[in-house]
C-alpha cells in the first residue's frame, strides 16, 4: 500500500559506491566472509541453521516500495517452503526488486518509475522489465503496483524516444552518461543516456512488460500516445536494422582492453548478407555480437511484435500499428526458419547462436535471457517445442563453449566475466526448462550452495569456488530466482515442501 519511503537517502548512499564496472569482483574480506557461512551453515543442524537465517530485507522505513500483494505473496509461498534456507533466500531474493532499486514520482501529472539495477544507478530497458515481472500478476489487487508499472511503462516510453539504440539510461532525460567507462565512446550520445549499445533485447523487453501488464489488468492508462510513438520508434528501428538500403545510422567504437566492449569496421559491426532478420550489434549480456543477426533476441522480437500489436489493438484500437507488427514479425519468422537452423552433430537441427547471412554460424549460449536456453522463459518457445528443447538440451553441454561444470556446481556463463564463471541466471532458468523433480530439485541445491553465504542471486560464481563471485548486488537474478520459487510453487509444491 505505502510507497518508497525514505528511498533518497538510500539511493545517495549507493550512489557513492557505483562508479565501478558491473563486473568487479568483490573484495577478499568479502569472499572470506561467504566462505565462512558457508561452512557454519553446513555445520549445524537444521534447527539452529533456521534460527541465523535471519531476514536481509531493509527495515521497513528504508525500503524503497512496499506492497501490500507482494508482500501477502512473500508470505503465501514462504508458508509453504519445508527448507529453511531456501524460504530465506526467497524472502530476501524475491522483494530485492521493490525493496532497494525503485524509485517513483510524477512527471506531467503521470506516475514515473525508475529502477536501478542493483550496483549501477543507470536504468537499463532489459534488466528493469525483468526485474518486475515476477509482480505483475499482483498488480491487479494493489493499486500502488499498478502506479509502479504505469509509471515504468511511461518512462521506458520516454527513455525510447530520447534513442531507441540505447540500452541504459539516466535518471535525468537531461543528464550527461555518469557511467565511467560510457565517457568516450565513439557513438551519437545522447543527454539522458548512460549506455549506448544496440541490444533488440532492449526494444523487445518493454514490449512484452507492456503486454503481460495489459493482460493482467486490462488498466489502459499507461497506453497513451506518448507511449504509442515510442512503441513506433521501436518497431521502425527494427525495420531499420534490417538493414535493406544501408548500414543505418547506429555505429559503436570504444577503447576497452576488452574487445566485445567494441565493434569492427568502423563501428558498424560484421558484414552480413540482408535475409530479413533484424541486426544486434551487442548481445543482452552488453558483449559484442560476433555475427551480428542473434538468433535468440530475434526469436525474442518475433514473440514481442505479436504481443505488441494485441496491445496496440485491444487497448488503442489500432489495428494500423498493429498489422505494422504482425508483418515485420511473419518476415523476420520467416527468415528464422530458413536461416537460423544449423545441424546438432547428431542428425537432427537445432538454433544457431547466432549467424551472419552468408552462411557461417556460431553455436554457443550465453547465461543472459533473451539466450538459446531462455527462449521458453520469455515465451519465444513453447517449452514443450522439440526444437528448444533439443537446443536447450545442447547449449547445456559441453559443445557450448561457456558451459561449465566444477566442484560447486554446472551451468552456463559467458564471456562478459570469464571462463569458468558460472551464472545464477543459467541454472534458474534451467530450473524453470525442466519438468523432472530430479533436475529441478538438483538445480535448487546449486543454487542453495553457492550463494556465498549472501542469501542472494550473484552475477556470476567460480564453478569451484562459489564464494568467488561477482556482483552481490544485483537484482535482475535476484527476480529470477523469486520468480522461479512462484512458479514452483503452482507447478511442483511437493518439490518445495520437502527437504531441498
Amino acid at each position: 500500500m505505502g510507497e518508497h519511503q525514505g528511498r533518497g537517502a538510500l539511493l545517495d548512499e549507493r550512489a557513492r559506491q557505483v562508479t565501478r564496472r558491473k563486473t568487479l569482483t568483490p573484495n577478499r574480506r568479502h569472499i572470506m566472509a561467504g566462505a565462512g557461512a558457508i561452512a557454519l551453515n553446513a555445520a549445524l543442524p537444521l534447527a539452529a541453521r533456521a534460527a541465523i537465517f535471519a531476514s536481509k530485507r531493509p527495515p521497513l522505513a528504508k525500503r524503497l516500495f512496499t506492497s501490500a500483494a507482494v508482500e501477502a505473496e512473500i508470505a503465501r509461498v514462504k508458508a509453504a517452503i519445508g527448507d529453511p534456507e531456501l524460504a530465506w533466500m526467497f524472502e530476501n531474493c524475491y522483494p530485492n526488486t521493490l525493496d532497494t532499486t525503485v524509485e517513483t514520482g510524477m512527471v506531467d501529472g503521470k506516475p514515473d518509475t525508475f529502477v536501478i539495477t542493483g550496483d549501477i544507478t543507470a536504468m537499463w530497458l532489459r534488466d528493469s522489465s525483468a526485474q518486475v515481472q515476477p509482480y505483475v500478476h499482483l498488480a491487479p489487487r494493489d493499486p500502488a503496483l499498478r502506479r509502479l508499472f504505469h509509471g515504468l511503462i511511461q518512462r521506458q516510453a520516454r527513455c525510447i524516444l530520447i534513442d531507441p539504440y540505447a540500452n541504459a539510461f539516466m535518471k535525468d532525460p537531461a543528464a550527461k552518461s555518469d557511467l565511467e567507462w560510457s565517457q568516450s565512446d565513439k557513438t551519437d550520445m545522447k543527454p539522458g543516456v548512460a549506455e549506448r549499445k544496440w541490444e533488440i533485447d532492449s526494444l523487445c523487453y518493454p514490449m512484452r512488460l507492456s503486454h503481460a501488464y495489459w493482460t493482467a489488468t486490462r488498466d489502459k492508462a499507461p497506453f497513451d500516445d506518448v507511449w504509442a510513438r515510442a512503441m513506433k520508434l521501436a518497431v521502425a528501428t527494427f525495420r531499420v536494422q534490417q538493414r535493406k538500403s544501408g548500414p543505418g545510422p547506429y555505429h559503436f567504437q570504444r577503447t576497452a582492453t576488452a574487445p566485445t566492449d567494441s565493434l569492427i569496421l568502423d563501428g558498424y559491426g560484421a558484414p552480413t548478407r540482408k535475409i530479413g532478420l533484424i541486426h544486434s550489434m551487442f548481445r543482452p549480456s552488453d558483449d559484442a555480437c560476433v555475427y551480428p543477426f542473434l538468433i535468440p533476441s530475434n526469436l525474442f522480437a518475433v514473440s514481442a511484435l505479436r504481443k505488441l500489436a494485441a496491445v496496440h489493438r485491444q487497448a488503442r484500437n489500432d489495428a494500423v500499428a498493429a498489422r505494422d507488427c504482425e508483418t515485420l514479425a511473419a518476415e523476420v519468422e520467416a527468415a528464422l526458419k530458413a536461416h537460423g537452423l544449423v545441424p546438432d552433430g547428431q542428425g537432427s537441427r537445432v538454433w544457431a547462436y547466432e549467424i551472419d547471412g552468408f552462411g557461417n554460424w556460431l553455436f554457443m549460449d550465453d547465461a543472459n535471457v533473451p539466450s538459446l536456453s531462455g527462449l521458453a522463459l520469455i515465451e519465444a518457445a513453447r517449452r514443450d517445442d522439440p526444437l528448444f528443447r533439443r537446443t536447450a538440451a545442447l547449449a547445456w553441454s559441453p559443445r557450448n563453449p561457456y558451459f561449465f561444470r566444477g566442484k560447486a556446481a554446472e551451468g552456463i556463463g559467458g564471456p562478459h566475466v570469464g571462463m569458468d564463471q558460472i551464472w545464477p541466471m543459467s541454472i534458474i532458468t534451467h530450473a524453470m526448462n525442466a519438468e523432472d523433480d530430479v533436475t529441478i530439485l538438483q538445480c535448487l541445491r546449486w543454487l542453495k550452495a553457492t550463494h556465498g553465504g549472501t542469501g542472494f542471486m550473484h552475477e556470476s560464481f567460480d564453478k569451484d569456488r562459489p564464494s568467488k563471485f561477482t556482483r552481490s548486488w544485483f537484482a535482475w537474478a535476484n527476480a529470477l530466482f523469486g520468480q522461479l520459487i512462484v512458479e514452483l510453487a503452482a507447478r511442483k509444491p511437493a518439490i518445495l515442501a520437502g527437504r531441498i
